[in-house]
């Protein structure tokens, strides 16, 4: 039989040899192609007398197999529950089927049947149902390279590995194992995976297809060691065993610690593991598909698939570049500033391939760009994660300087000086003058509109924002900003640029603070009011992280320095005069930043105390002498849902004023730009969830009781009365 996903060879011995290989994909995957074609396999593989074994690998220099096709799963759609539990329980059977040869489980206990041998060649990283398919395998072999990576990443996306993994990965390296590997989704090199258990060899890839055969062919019977009547957990076991008992009491508050249980996947994982743990191995395999039917249906993992996947994948492809612009050729970028930003997209532009000319006001402040990326470097080379070799030749490819003539041959300009329409104005004019006809000049303006900054542009066409966060070499988001005058091709370099520095982009409107500097300050003053209204600065804190910010809002705060909100706010002020809204935080910012000097970590103190290497101590606890502690402090739950609407009320204001034009970009932009809550899909995400009835209804209350920053626009209202839900009215 012939198969396109892959292809089938039977050597002189009886050993088919199958070769994933997808076709018109750059990886392999479980699609429903794949998981057809594989299953047809399977039967003829048990039920052919004329073959005695098998090896798979992968066709791919990018891998085996990556799992599942998200993209599959999230428009996965079922008629009824048991349908939804067949879909989810297909891959498990076939995979069950070939480690079984299709024989009772019963009778492989009873050492009255066998199974063919079926050993996995893995010349590259084999994740989630990659691995899956692996460790169904009866021998693993894998490449010796330590960048291959092994894993079962599903938790990141609101699932649970659904090919067995929940049950093989712990039958073959421990609960505890298990537990870390599929819970924190994080993927083990081979070397470590052979020292656990995961994998039996591992070996050059030159090798790995010939020694697999001769594992096969050495071994013409086989059982799963699960199948074999005297199988025992490795580390121990089961509901009446001390020694698991105490690991999932463990578990479980590590687990909370960590996800403050808004994570259902994290829950059901745990169940997964327990309760295979207790229960024979078919019935385990049918507890994991029930676990991820019933994730898959619910819309956590639904919105995370589709913001942190599927949208993440097309915005990361260039779903917003103008059509028909063709490529703009970018070998050369010239950075005018060296300081942190500066210096930041000065590395992260050398990662991508590109040489960069790095300028300064005088060759000493430029070297400050110079000096971040040493330290980079310098560390990953003392890690082992790069050689001295590669870490020169990447230091080589930075230029500093202070003289504009060494600009004239870039092939981009970002600017990325001091926050002031003056001192940016200085440069764009010196810069133009040197620079090449064609040349886009990029503003890396954190709230300074593009098209006013464009004013002092020769070429306002070519002018566009790109509006990065700090640290630039670790924040992923990108915000492309045309101004009114921006042509096609500075937006078709925008986006050109940042595929090769790989971030996620979104395209925003050009107004005062684009979108995430709309929403963040907002979050960040209702912390800052809630402070002056006597709330224990720790309950803001906690209320924030069981919310699932990454961090509390006044340690962000402090992060990101008092001192530049406080900037920003004399900036916007002084810009715009009589127009100016008060935003209830002035009097407040006043104080911590000229008052008491308190400006932010970098600073030596803000909202908590800092030792001499800038490590966090503790909440400051003079803060009470100058906003004494309420008597009666609000619940944890009142806390979380101000905290939460402050930045959905904002994020809706920004759409209805077209700041983002579609749901996807707020939601993108929310979780990458400022870490709003991952497991909510993001604020529009959310919004679509709880339904827009609960959302205005709520939105309502709160501004009832604290103001009318917390009332829903009116578009919302609307879309109410309409049955309107965000992402369809989108669609």
């Amino acid at each position: 039989m012939t198969y396109k996903t892959f292809s089938v060879d039977i050597d002189a011995d009886g050993i088919a040899l199958l070769t994933i290989d997808l076709p018109d994909a750059s990886m392999n995957v479980w699609n429903g192609a794949l998981i057809e074609e594989f299953g047809a396999w399977v039967d003829d593989f048990t039920t052919n007398e004329a073959i005695k074994g098998a090896v798979i690998t992968s066709g791919k220099k990018s891998g085996f197999l990556a799992g599942a096709d998200l993209t599959m799963l999230g428009g996965a759609k079922a008629g009824s529950t048991k349908e939804a539990f067949d879909q989810a329980f297909a891959l498990n059977a076939l995979l069950r089927k070939m480690e079984t040869g299709g024989q009772s489980a019963k009778d492989l206990s009873a050492g009255k049947v066998s199974a063919k041998p079926v050993a996995c060649a893995l010349n590259g990283l084999a994740l989630g149902g990659g691995l899956e398919l692996a460790l169904a395998c009866h021998y693993r072999v894998v490449a010796d390279h330590p960048k291959i990576q092994l894993g079962m990443p599903e938790v990141m996306v609101g699932l649970l590995p659904g090919g067995g993994g929940t049950q093989r990965t712990p039958r073959l390296i421990g609960l505890q194992n298990a537990a870390m590997m599929i819970i924190q989704g994080k993927a083990l090199d081979p070397a470590t995976a052979k020292a656990q258990g995961l994998v039996h060899e591992v070996a050059p890839a030159a090798d790995l297809i010939a020694n697999a055969k001769a594992w096969v062919k050495a071994n013409p019977k086989v059982t799963a060691p699960w199948d074999k009547k005297d199988f025992k957990f490795p580390g121990g076991a089961g509901a009446m065993d001390p020694r698991a008992v105490q690991l999932f009491v463990g578990l479980n508050a590590m687990a909370h610690k960590e996800s403050k249980g808004n994570f259902d996947a994290i829950k059901a994982i745990l169940s997964c593991l327990y309760e295979g743990s207790i229960l024979p191995f078919d019935t385990a395999l049918r507890v994991e598909s029930k676990y991820f039917t019933k994730l898959l249906s619910g819309s956590q993992a639904k919105n995370m698939i589709r913001t942190l996947f599927i949208n993440k994948q097309a915005a990361e492809k260039g779903a917003g570049r103008p059509a028909g612009v063709p490529p703009v050729a970018i070998k050369k970028v010239g950075v005018l500033g060296g300081g942190l930003m500066g210096s930041g997209i000065t590395h992260v532009t050398v990662k991508g391939g590109m040489d960069v000319v790095v300028l300064d006001r005088s060759l000493e402040d430029a070297n400050k760009a110079v000096d971040y990326s040493r330290k980079i470097i310098d560390k990953a080379v003392s890690r082992g994660k790069m050689t001295k070799e590669a870490g020169d030749a990447f230091m080589a490819r930075i230029t500093p300087t202070d003289n504009y003539d060494d600009l004239k041959d870039v092939d981009l300009i970002i600017e990325a000086v001091f926050e002031r329409p003056d001192v940016k104005a200085d440069v764009i004019k010196k810069a133009e003058a040197v620079i090449g006809p064609d040349v886009v000049f990029a503003s890396n303006t954190s709230t300074l509109p593009i098209t006013g900054l464009a004013k002092n542009s020769s070429r306002p066409e070519l002018f566009v924002g790109l509006h990065f966060f700090s640290p630039v070499e670790k924040m992923p988001l990108l915000e492309i900003i045309p101004g009114e005058l921006t042509g096609l091709r500075a937006l078709a370099a925008a986006f050109d640029y940042n595929a090769k520095i790989k971030k996620t982009p979104i395209v925003v409107k050009d107004v005062r603070g684009f979108f995430t500097n709309r929403v963040f300050p907002p979050y960040m003053g209702e912390a800052m009011k809630l402070v002056t209204e006597g709330v224990k600065p720790a309950l803001i804190e906690n209320a924030a992280k069981s919310l699932g910010m990454p961090i509390g809002p006044l340690a962000l705060l402090d992060e990101t320095t008092l001192q530049l909100g406080f900037d920003v706010m004399q900036s916007t002020k002084k810009e715009l005069g009589d127009a100016y809204q008060p935003s209830g935080t002035e009097d407040f910012m006043e104080l911590m930043v000229v008052k008491l000097g308190r400006k932010g970590r970098r600073f030596g103190s803000g909202f908590y105390d800092y030792d001499a290497k800038g490590e966090r101590l503790g909440l400051w606890q003079g803060m009470a002498e100058h906003y004494p502690l309420a008597a009666e402090q609000p619940s944890v739950e009142e806390v979380k849902q101000r905290l939460l609407y402050i930045q959905l009320i904002a994020t809706a204001q920004c759409f209805e004023e077209d700041v983002v034009k579609d749901p996807q970009s707020a939601d993108l932009g929310a979780i990458f730009g400022w870490g709003f809550a991952p497991y909510t899909g993001g604020p529009m995400s959310y919004i679509d969830t709880v339904g827009l009835e609960n959302f205005v209804r709520t939105a309502d209350n709160l501004a009832q009781r604290f103001g009318n920053r917390f009332a829903p626009p009116k578009s919302f209202r609307e879309m109410d009365d309409k049955g309107e839900t965000l992402y369809k009215a989108a669609a």
